[in-house]
């Protein structure tokens, strides 16, 4: 798997992914500030993972499949370790490589989600996508109308959404930059817990938004089995997206740990 990235800084490699629906775009300002701290010296590499961005489409979908392509671009860019962040589905991504190359990795931390199997928080994401039928429609603006009548007032959830809204190169017809079809038909999949055969002891960091309930006291028991060297922070004011919603708040979090 060959996936599309940007590289920032130099320095000990930092690999950053980001979540379902989501590109290497979400987080380009956090790795342009994690590579440009005077005090730090890391090279941070912003992903597209598979039926995401740039990055090959493909009808499968696990998260065997996701931690496979951190180890062909630990590979193929000589990386021989590395700190790991990442978000939502990023981030069991990254627990899912933690937990099977844990030798691979330095630091992890892990932004607003848990290794337990995760509420449905996005069928009906999902459905609105679908409803907005983008092959059909010529005008941005039609497919955020959509949106808006299917989502509310949910300002922040269309606004990503509609960063995922791109035109083709030779027809100029709108298209998602992820894999819709692909990511519905592996939905399950994406909600299902990590597990593995031994936990991954090194350094591990939680953040969790203090407006959102991915990570909650009913995870922690799994948190500790799988990753019983943890701390969790809780940002204050933040939901999901915290990195997007606290970056100041996140990145001090994150430096915190990574420099300990």
């Amino acid at each position: 798997m060959d996936l599309n990235f940007k590289e920032f800084g130099t320095g000990f490699p930092i690999i950053i992914l980001h979540g379902l629906l989501g590109s290497l775009d979400n987080w380009q300002t956090i790795a342009k500030r994690l590579a440009e701290l005077p005090a730090a010296h890391f090279k941070a590499y912003i992903i597209d993972q598979r039926n995401h961005g740039k990055s090959p489409h493909s009808d499968e979908f696990s998260y065997d499949l996701l931690a496979g392509d951190i180890l062909d671009f630990f590979e193929q860019h000589n990386i021989s370790n590395a700190h790991i962040i990442g978000h939502s589905m990023g981030g069991k991504a990254a627990m899912k490589f933690a937990l099977e190359h844990g030798n691979r990795v330095e630091k992890l931390i892990v932004v607003d989600i848990s290794p337990s199997v995760a509420e449905d928080h996005h069928t009906y994401i999902f459905e609105a996508l679908k409803s907005a039928n983008v092959a059909n429609v010529s005008r941005r603006e039609d497919v955020e109308a959509v949106l808006k009548q299917k989502l509310g007032d949910d300002k922040t959830t269309i606004q990503f959404l509609m960063k995922g809204l791109q035109r083709d190169g030779a027809e100029k017809n709108l298209e998602w930059k992820f894999n819709l079809e692909a990511l519905w038909n592996h939905y399950e999949e994406i909600r299902d817990g990590i597990t593995a055969a031994k936990p991954f002891t090194g350094p591990t960091l939680f953040i969790k938004g203090s407006k959102s309930d991915y990570i909650n006291a009913g995870n922690y028991p799994e948190i500790a089995e799988l990753f019983p060297n943890n701390e969790i922070v809780e940002i204050a004011g933040a939901g999901h997206w915290v990195q997007a919603e606290k970056p100041d708040e996140f990145l001090g979090a994150a430096m915190s740990f990574l420099l300990e």
